[in-house]
């Protein structure tokens, strides 16, 4: 039953104004309210949308329910109608719609993905793709179904396993055994793979990029010296900062599966090398002839 009320919930703007308009001397505080979202709706329209069409207004209208609704629903209120009110009034419009957009700032400054090039670094870039989360998160009907609090918790859940990702794969790129590699473009999943990859000898040189021939020596020598690849890894451990533990133990799991399968099954080296290089991606160190 709770699930299904929270599926079906109209945005938490709205659940305050039903509570303002319950009570009996409402008409200043809902006339204070409304000189506010107008102005509000008129900036985000300015910014975001267009302020000289009826179009661009609805949109900045729409934009200006969700984040304030964003707002109220991170807050840490109680989740009931007049709560919500107290809260919208005791703070006021403004402030609350700027509590939702600090969010979406903060959203937008976390990696979507585990890769990175030189266009995110762009500032032109970086404000449509503020705009875009802006939009995709805080677009609201008064009549209608609202969940962006919901999917924005679970983008940032998300986007934050990115960002630790990333860390970790930047650790390991500083940490290369022939000097740092300080180049922008980064795949992160890519260099947390060959650096475990060739973790499995052991507590030996942290290895962020490879050529083919390091990927078949390295190969060769744990086959000719049999060397047990969980044991290697729990030593290759020891050289990384314990916050990147989890992601690095979270990937050997997927490991074992792929690479290390095929490497205590006696597939050939030039299989295995394949599949090294298809998770590789582009951080592998091509030999060109």
């Amino acid at each position: 039953m709770q699930l299904a009320n929270i599926s079906s919930r109209t945005p938490h703007l709205v659940q305050a104004l039903e509570a303002l308009a319950l009570q009996p001397s409402h008409e200043l505080n809902a006339q204070s309210l409304l000189q506010e979202l107008n102005g509000i709706t008129v900036l985000v329209a300015r910014k975001f949308t267009n302020e000289k069409t009826a179009e661009g207004m609805l949109d900045a209208y729409q934009l200006t329910i969700g984040c304030i609704s964003l707002g109220i629903s991170l807050a840490e209120i109680p989740d009931n109608n007049e709560a919500m009110l107290n809260f919208l009034l005791s703070h006021g419009a403004e402030y609350v719609f700027q509590m939702g957009f600090r969010r979406i700032k903060t959203l937008a400054e976390l990696p979507p993905y585990t890769s990175i090039c030189d266009l995110d670094l762009d500032p032109f870039e970086q404000q449509r793709n503020l705009k875009r989360i802006f939009v995709k998160f805080c677009r609201a009907s008064p009549n209608d179904t609202w969940t962006g609090d919901s999917l924005y918790k679970q983008a940032l859940t998300e986007r934050q396993n990115n960002r630790d990702i990333i860390d970790c794969a930047k650790w390991i790129r500083q940490a290369h055994y022939a000097g740092a590699i300080n180049e922008i473009d980064l795949d992160a999943h890519a260099v947390i793979t060959i650096a475990l990859i060739f973790g499995m000898a052991g507590k030996a040189p942290i290895v962020a990029r490879f050529k083919q021939k390091d990927a078949e020596n390295l190969i060769q020598g744990i086959r000719e010296h049999q060397l047990d690849a969980e044991k290697g890894w729990l030593a290759w451990l020891t050289q990384i900062p314990t916050q990147h533990h989890p992601i690095l133990l979270e990937r050997m799991e997927q490991l074992r599966s792929t690479v290390l399968k095929k490497i205590l099954a006696k597939s050939s080296v030039k299989q295995i090398v394949a599949e090294i290089q298809k998770h590789a991606g582009m951080e592998e160190d091509i030999d060109y002839p």
